[in-house]
C-alpha cells in the first residue's frame, strides 16, 4: 500500500512510510511540515495532506476487498477467479463492479424469473447451457413459453447488464464521447433568466468546466432545467451485441432483445448517474479548492471604524482598537428613509476627534454604495486624513447571531455585533472568517452548491495551514482561532483563554503547559506556533520550537552573539555571511532546521502574510455613468472564480475581468494571475447601466 502510494504521488517510499508513523504517533500535518522536514524530506502541508489522503483510501479500499470477499465466501459464491479479480481491483468502483452480481437485491423480474425455476432456459438462450432444443418444455418446468419468456428475458438482461468488463467498458466510452444536454422545461419561468445560456446548451463531458457542471445542478435543482447525459451506443451495442452473433437466429434474437432492453432501463441510466456524480464531486473539488484560496491579507496596527449599511434601521458602527478590542458601538441614519446626513456626520466628527481613526471599513450590502457615498462626502471636510474601504460582509450577519458572538460579545445586541465583525476583517479576515460557516463566506463561486461537509474541511486545512504558517499571539487570540493551531482542539482552545482571563497574559511558552487538559503531546504540537510577544524570553516570540532552543542558543554562541541580538539589524547582518550546511555540520543539526532558525533570529515574530499586497483605501466615489470606455483605474479584487475576478474599482457594481482578459499569455485558471486582496490596474472595457454591468480587461489597451 505504502509503495503504491509513493508511486502515485512520485514521491520515496521512506517519505510515505515517515508521514503514516508520525501521524500513527498524533503529529499533525502543520507540525510535520514545520518541525520535521528532516524526517519528511522537506514535504509541504499539501503533499502531507495527498499523502494521508491517498493512505486512507487505500485503506478503505482493503476494508471494502475483505468485507466482499467474506460475503462472496457467505453465500458460498467465490471461486478463484473472483479472488484474483478482487486483488488486481484498483478503485472502489472496480470493488463494486465486481461484487454487483452478488450483491443482496429488492424482488426483481429476473428474481422472479429464477423462482420459477428458469435460469437454465436463460442459460440455453445464451448457449450456457449443455440442453438441448427438446428439453425447452422440462426446463421451463411447466411455465408457458410465452410467460416465461419476459422473465428470461429479465435475467438474460441483468446478468449482462452485471459484467463488471462492460460496464468498465460503457463507462469509459460514455467519458470519452458523450455529452451533457440541457433544455428549459416547458412551462416554466425562469424570470430573471438566470439560466438562459443553458436554455439549449450542449457540451462534452470530457471538456465541460467544473463551474458549468454545478450552474447546470442549480438549474435542475430548481427545476428550471432538464439535464441528460447523451450518448450515441451504436458502436457500443455493435460492439457487445457481436458476442452472440454466433448463436442460432432464434436465440441471438431473444438474447439482443433482452440485452437492449436492460441498456436503456437500467445499465445506462446506472452509468449516467455514476458519469454525473464523478463531474459533480470534480466540480465541487474546484469550487471548494477556489473557495479556499480566497483568504485575504491583513492591516494590522489600525483604528477602525465599522460600519454595517442599512436602510430603515440605520447603519450600525463599532469602533475597535489596535488588537481589535470594541471602544464604541452605534447606530445612525445617512441612508433613506430618514436620511439624517447631519445627524451622521456629527457622529463622524466626534469619533474622528475621540479617537485616532485611521480607516473606515463599509459592509457590501445592502445599503452599501449610498453608505459609502456619504462617507467619501464626508471625508471631504475631515479636519484629518482618514481612509475608506468597501469589506465583504458576507457571514457577519451569520456571526452576530451565532454561540460564538453571543460568548463573545453579551452585552451587544446582533447587529453591533455584525459591526465590529466587519470592521475586524480589515484588521485580521481570517480570525474572523473562523467564525463564520464556509457557505456564509461569500468568496469562491457555487459554495451552497457543494458539499458542505467537504466545503468545511477545505476551509479548516487552509486555515489550519494558515494559522500555522502565521502563528498566533497566544495572548490575543480568540477561542475560535485557538481551535485551529497544531495539537489544539475546542476544549484546550476555550481552556487557553480561560486560563488568560483568570492569571493574567502568558509570559513564557513552558507557562502555557500549566493549561488544564493540555498534555505533553498537544504542547510538543502547538509551541512552535503560539507565540508570546514581549514575553520574558526572546524565543518565545520566533518560530522556532522550544526543543530547538539550545540548537539556537549554540547558533547565536557559534558567530559571537546572544539573545539579546536577536531581531537587530546587527545580527540580520551578521546572519547573512552565515553558511547554514558549514553550521549544520559543525552542531550536529539538519539543514532545514538550521535555515528555519537562522530566518527566526534575523526576523523573529514576522508575519509572512507582510509581503502581500495592503487592501486599497480610498478616499472618493464614483458613479456607474461616469465611467467611459477606456478608463483606467486600480481596483481590488473582490472574488476569484473559474471563469474570471471581479474587480472593485469604486463605483457602485464589481467589473468582472473575463479570464480571457487577464493576461496577455494563456491562464489556465484565475487563481494563476491574481488573488483575492490584490491591488490591479484595469480598463473599462463595457458599461451597461440598465444591467449594472461592468466588463474590464487587464491588459492594456493598445498592446
Amino acid at each position: 500500500m505504502i509503495t503504491k502510494v509513493a508511486k502515485a504521488l512520485n514521491l520515496k517510499v521512506n517519505q510515505v512510510e515517515t508521514v503514516q508513523q508520525l501521524a500513527s504517533e498524533g503529529a499533525t500535518i502543520p507540525f510535520m511540515a514545520r518541525y520535521r522536514k528532516e524526517m519528511t524530506g522537506n514535504l509541504d502541508e499539501v503533499e502531507i495532506k495527498a499523502i494521508l489522503d491517498a493512505l486512507q483510501y487505500e485503506e478503505s479500499l482493503q476494508k471494502r476487498k475483505t468485507d466482499v470477499l467474506a460475503k462472496l465466501e457467505e453465500l458460498e459464491k467465490n471461486t478463484p477467479e473472483l479472488t484474483k479479480a478482487l486483488e488486481a481491483a484498483t478503485t472502489l468502483q472496480q470493488v463494486e463492479d465486481i461484487y454487483l452480481p452478488y450483491r443482496p437485491k429488492r424482488r426483481t423480474k429476473a428474481e422472479q424469473g429464477r423462482e420459477k425455476g428458469l435460469q437454465p432456459l436463460a442459460d440455453w438462450f445464451r448457449d450456457k447451457s449443455p440442453y438441448s432444443t427438446d428439453v425447452v418444455e422440462e426446463l421451463s418446468k411447466g411455465v408457458a413459453l410465452e410467460e416465461a419468456l419476459p422473465l428470461v428475458h429479465a435475467i438474460i438482461g441483468e446478468e449482462w447488464g452485471e459484467e463488471a468488463k462492460l460496464r468498465q467498458m460503457l463507462r469509459d466510452r460514455v467519458r470519452k464521447e458523450g455529452l451533457l444536454r440541457s433544455k428549459k422545461k416547458k412551462q416554466v419561468e425562469d424570470e430573471k433568466e438566470i439560466f438562459a445560456q443553458y436554455y439549449e446548451y450542449e457540451e462534452k463531458i470530457a471538456g465541460i468546466v467544473p463551474h458549468r457542471v454545478l450552474a447546470l445542478n442549480r438549474g435542475e435543482r430548481t427545476d428550471v432545467l432538464q439535464v441528460k447525459v447523451i450518448f450515441d451506443e451504436t458502436r457500443f451495442m455493435d460492439q457487445a451485441l457481436r458476442t452472440y452473433e454466433r448463436l442460432p437466429k432464434e436465440k441471438r434474437e431473444v438474447v439482443e432483445a433482452a440485452v437492449t432492453e436492460a441498456y436503456k432501463k437500467s445499465v445506462f441510466p446506472a452509468i449516467e448517474r455514476e458519469i454525473r456524480g464523478e463531474l459533480t464531486d470534480k466540480a465541487e473539488e474546484q469550487a471548494i479548492d477556489v473557495f479556499s484560496k480566497n483568504l485575504i491579507p491583513p492591516l494590522r496596527e489600525v483604528v477602525v471604524l465599522g460600519i454595517d449599511p442599512a436602510y430603515r434601521t440605520g447603519c450600525k458602527w463599532a469602533v475597535v482598537n489596535e488588537i481589535g478590542k470594541v471602544e464604541e458601538v452605534g447606530v445612525f441614519y445617512p441612508t433613506a428613509p430618514k436620511h439624517d446626513i447631519d445627524g451622521a456626520e456629527k457622529v463622524l466628527t466626534r469619533l474622528a476627534k475621540k479617537y485616532p481613526i485611521s480607516v473606515i471599513v463599509v459592509g457590501n450590502g445592502t445599503a452599501s454604495r449610498e453608505t459609502e457615498q456619504f462617507v467619501a462626502d464626508w471625508l471631504k471636510k475631515a479636519e484629518r486624513e482618514i481612509a475608506y474601504a468597501i469589506v465583504n460582509e458576507a457571514g457577519a450577519s451569520v456571526y452576530s447571531a451565532s454561540e460564538v458572538a453571543r460568548s463573545e460579545f453579551p452585552d451587544l445586541k446582533v447587529e453591533e455585533r455584525s459591526a465590529v465583525s466587519i470592521a475586524r476583517r480589515i484588521q485580521d479576515a481570517m480570525a474572523e472568517l473562523v467564525k463564520v460557516d464556509p457557505q456564509s463566506v461569500g468568496v469562491g463561486q457555487y459554495q451552497h452548491d457543494v458539499s458542505q461537509n467537504k466545503l468545511k474541511a477545505s476551509l479548516e486545512f487552509v486555515v489550519e495551514s494558515v494559522v500555522n504558517m502565521v502563528g498566533i499571539d497566544v495572548n490575543r487570540a480568540s477561542e475560535s482561532l485557538l481551535t485551529y493551531v497544531s495539537g489544539l482542539n475546542k476544549t484546550t482552545a476555550k481552556n487557553i483563554v480561560a486560563y488568560r482571563e483568570e492569571n493574567g497574559r502568558f509570559e513564557t511558552r513552558k507557562e502555557i503547559k500549566k493549561v488544564p487538559r493540555l498534555g505533553a503531546k498537544a504542547f510538543e504540537q502547538a509551541a512552535g506556533f503560539l507565540r508570546i510577544m514581549n514575553g520574558k524570553d526572546v524565543l518565545d516570540q520566533t518560530e522556532i520550537h522550544p526543543e530547538s532552543y539550545s540548537l539556537a542558543l549554540s547558533i547565536l554562541k557559534e558567530i559571537g552573539s546572544s539573545k539579546a541580538e536577536v531581531g537587530t539589524a546587527a545580527l540580520r547582518e551578521r546572519l547573512q555571511q552565515v553558511d547554514a550546511n558549514v553550521l549544520s555540520e559543525r552542531l550536529d543539526a539538519g539543514v532545514p532546521t538550521v535555515e528555519d532558525i537562522l530566518k527566526s533570529l534575523a526576523k523573529p515574530g514576522r508575519d509572512p502574510r507582510e509581503d502581500i499586497q495592503k487592501p486599497l483605501l480610498r478616499t472618493d466615489v464614483m458613479s456607474l455613468e461616469d465611467l467611459q470606455v477606456g478608463m483606467e483605474f486600480q481596483g481590488t479584487v473582490r472574488n476569484v472564480i473559474d471563469f474570471g475576478a471581479f474587480v472593485d474599482i469604486g463605483v457602485k457594481q464589481d467589473g468582472l475581468v473575463h479570464i480571457s482578459k487577464l493576461s496577455n499569455r494563456y491562464v489556465k485558471h484565475p487563481l494563476d494571475v491574481v488573488a483575492v486582496g490584490d491591488i490591479v490596474t484595469v480598463w473599462i472595457e463595457q458599461v451597461d447601466v440598465n444591467r449594472g454591468r461592468i466588463s474590464l480587461t487587464m491588459l492594456e489597451p493598445n498592446t
